[in-house]
């Protein structure tokens, strides 16, 4: 079964040139199904660039999805335009007294900003908490482990030096076997661009956390608490084939001397294609979340979502 979206929304068309099978709610209403019911917390900038990259990974499901936008208050978006927020995105209080199977709450470009410099920090921080009592199952991505991680269980904000930027190698904690990992690699590429740092001791002394999959280079990865409500992932398995290469050039015209993204562009040169090298363990990664974190222990009557 596919996502269900709004028939306007401009994902549907890069998807479907993808020949991704999609539902809009107009044809969607002709089954009588539940559809799992998941929101999608963006704070990225561009908005459409990440509703279409996450669209794609939840649409490698045999389950229905029906999908609900949020973004956390009403102000202006210098990447995204008013008309596409106001038509397509919820806020808080639209939603604040509904239950849903899961949730996703995407990165965003707040490395170097302590959390309460943040404008919507207490926005953000209400919405998690919120989430306990309303969601089955949250899957939290680069910053917004970060955020999680300090809101849960009081980590500190740890910065690097240096930008991680590129694609790198993880490997399992094949201690940790969970159904989340299953059909996974031994080993597996992720690409990461963050100034956020997730030592892997951290999270196993001051946490409960379990550890899935690291990197000696990026640290921790995949995260995910013993009852399969929160998930962590330190990466970006959702970016597509452009995404680190318009990162660079971006970083670039603004002066911050971004080094080339790490085992990227073939031979280090940005004038090549990248290839992408990560693209099924994305599709699995979010496969295992919505089957066996998701929708394995969800009740069918949302209303006792209160775990």
């Amino acid at each position: 079964m596919p996502i269900r979206i709004s028939d306007e929304l401009p994902a549907v068309q890069f998807l479907r040139k993808e020949k991704i099978f999609i539902m809009t709610y107009s044809h969607s209403n002709m089954y009588e199904i539940r559809p799992l019911r998941i929101l999608l917390l963006n704070l990225m900038p561009k908005k459409i660039d990440t509703e279409t990259q996450i669209l794609r990974l939840l649409s490698n499901s045999s389950l229905q999805i029906d999908i609900q936008l949020l973004r956390v208050d009403k102000r202006e978006s210098r990447h995204t335009s008013m008309h596409h927020l106001n038509s397509f995105y919820c806020t808080f209080e639209d939603i604040q007294y509904q239950q849903f199977d899961g949730m996703i709450v995407t990165g965003a470009p707040l490395g170097l900003l302590d959390f309460n410099n943040i404008a919507y920090w207490q926005q953000i921080k209400y919405i998690i908490e919120w989430a306990k009592e309303h969601i089955t199952s949250t899957l939290f991505i680069c910053w917004a482990v970060q955020a999680a991680l300090n809101i849960f269980y009081k980590l500190p904000k740890e910065t690097r030096k240096n930008k991680l930027f590129g694609v790198y190698e993880h490997h399992l904690v094949h201690s940790s076997y969970t159904p989340l990992t299953r059909g996974f690699d031994d080993n597996f590429l992720v690409p990461h661009s963050r100034y956020a740092e997730f030592p892997s001791h951290r999270i196993f002394n001051s946490t409960d956390l379990e550890l899935l999959a690291e990197s000696e280079i990026t640290g921790a990865y995949l995260i995910a608490s013993r009852d399969k409500r929160l998930v962590f992932v330190t990466g970006h398995p959702e970016y597509d084939a452009m995404t680190l290469k318009n990162e660079y050039y971006r970083d670039n015209i603004a002066g911050l001397k971004t080094s080339i993204p790490v085992n990227y562009f073939p031979n280090d040169d940005p004038q090549l294609t990248p290839y992408v090298t990560w693209r099924s363990h994305g599709n699995m990664l979010f496969s295992n979340w919505l089957n066996y974190y998701v929708y394995q222990i969800t009740p069918y009557d949302l209303d006792e979502v209160h775990l």
